[in-house]
């Protein structure tokens, strides 16, 4: 076997040409971003989760009849729903940066490794300075590792997914109850649980005044303060999980399942199906135990561990089906023109994702925060679903507007012209096409 030739300075790395995007992942993540942003507000950016329990129910019974409902509405349909997808994509997208390289007989190493630093400095940001709820950072530390798995097989890589999500959430309730598991009787136990419990409780009982009137100051020093006491633990404890997902993506992207999903018709109809029985049944499992825990007939104060560890791996598949159901349904409905009109309408949402995601989080603190319009932990539930769906629908305005001038979002050019260590070219040209480079 002749040895390859070495790399020509067309195998340079360079981004990601507008006519090399798939339409379908760009729409998927618009689609994703749009229920990311949801679930965010619902519980984070609102402050609703700083609220005490009875604040919470008080302000759920006095709703109207759509209030009321949105609660095992959002529970169902949206939380930990999204975040899977859009993990997912990453994962994906790694698979296609990855085929991309080696079509060029390019290094992907290199490039990826400054990709992910570009993105870990940005999500930083973000975090200090803008929102603690930061998703970004996670993405950046965890997917270095996707690069261990380039040559595993695809079983292997599939075992391990399935692994990360699924059992390790059942660690995590180890790791969580230790104290209790440890402890010498089952009043210490008891104990211990409902002294944790407290302990969240005042932590935000304590910063609650200071995100609904505080200076933008205040707010970050309050924000860091509850990261690292609050946030920074349940964001270490998810990252495996979120490797699981990736994993899920990068299979998927290996399979080229939505490069060629015309000809996996038949495998995206039966995901459908599978994966809609079991979102619903899963998911019926999940509304009954939150109308045990509203009711107070059951609390998670006294909730026995052996019954966490048969829920918990309902809930997570409730997550996972209810995410391919999306997922599969979309991807089935791509394939009608008449749906594929209506649909890429998000695409170029996708395509500036991170622009969006920033701007969602700054337009939300200027909303919710003491130093904006003060709604933190006021505003009526349905409200804020009409809030975001009132964003989202003027970011899908501004990014086709955008994108009809400019190449890449602000932040995405930002994200690239970081990771190749010079300013990227911004605006569309103008004069006649050019021959695209060879791959």
């Amino acid at each position: 076997m002749n040895p390859a030739p070495p790399p020509s300075p067309l195998a340079e790395a360079r981004p990601t040409d507008s006519g090399e995007r798939l339409l379908l992942l760009d729409t998927l993540r618009g689609f994703a971003l749009c229920g990311v942003f949801i679930s965010n507000t619902f519980m984070w950016f609102s402050g609703r989760v700083f609220l005490p329990r009875a604040k919470i129910e008080e302000l759920f019974a006095n709703g109207t009849v759509l209030d009321k409902a949105l609660l095992p509405i959002i529970s169902t349909l949206v939380t930990s729903r999204f975040i899977t997808i859009f993990s997912f994509l990453f994962g994906l997208g790694f698979a296609v940066q990855m085929g991309r390289a080696e079509a060029r007989g390019a290094s992907i190493t290199g490039l990826y490794g400054r990709r992910l630093a570009a993105m870990f400095v940005i999500g930083l940001s973000h975090l200090v300075l803008i929102w603690y709820g930061d998703i970004l950072t996670s993405y950046a530390l965890l997917g270095g590792w996707l690069l261990l798995f380039r040559k595993r097989d695809d079983r292997t890589v599939l075992w391990w997914a399935a692994g990360l999500i699924f059992a390790w959430p059942l660690a995590i309730i180890v790791i969580q109850k230790m104290p209790q598991f440890l402890a010498a009787t089952p009043e210490a136990a008891a104990a211990i649980a409902k002294a944790q419990m407290e302990k969240s409780v005042a932590l935000k009982a304590e910063l609650l005044p200071t995100f609904q009137t505080g200076s933008w100051w205040d707010i970050v020093k309050a924000s860091l303060y509850f990261y690292r006491q609050e946030f920074l633990a349940i964001m270490l404890l998810n990252l495996p999980v979120i490797l699981g997902r990736f994993l899920v993506g990068f299979y998927a992207g290996r399979r080229r399942l939505f490069h060629d999903a015309p000809q996996h018709v038949a495998f995206f109809r039966k995901l459908f199906f599978w994966s809609l029985g079991l979102g619903l049944l899963s998911s019926s499992v999940g509304v009954v135990m939150q109308q045990l825990f509203i009711r107070k007939i059951i609390s998670p104060e006294t909730l026995p561990s052996w019954m966490q560890f048969v829920t918990q791996p309902i809930r997570t598949l409730a997550e996972v089906a209810v995410a391919a159901t999306y997922v599969s349904g979309i991807t089935l409905l791509f394939q009608k023109a008449a749906w594929q009109k209506v649909l890429v309408l998000l695409a170029p949402v996708g395509r500036m994702a991170l622009s969006n995601y920033l701007c969602q989080s700054i337009i939300s603190v200027l909303v919710f925060n003491g130093y904006g319009l003060q709604n933190f932990g006021t505003m009526r539930p349905l409200t804020s679903v009409l809030y975001c769906l009132g964003v989202f629908s003027v970011q899908i305005g501004v990014s086709h507007l955008w994108l009809s001038r400019f190449r890449f979002g602000p932040a995405e050019w930002v994200w690239r012209s970081l990771t190749y260590g010079k300013a990227q070219p911004m605006r569309k040209e103008t004069g006649p096409a050019q021959p695209a480079l060879a791959p």
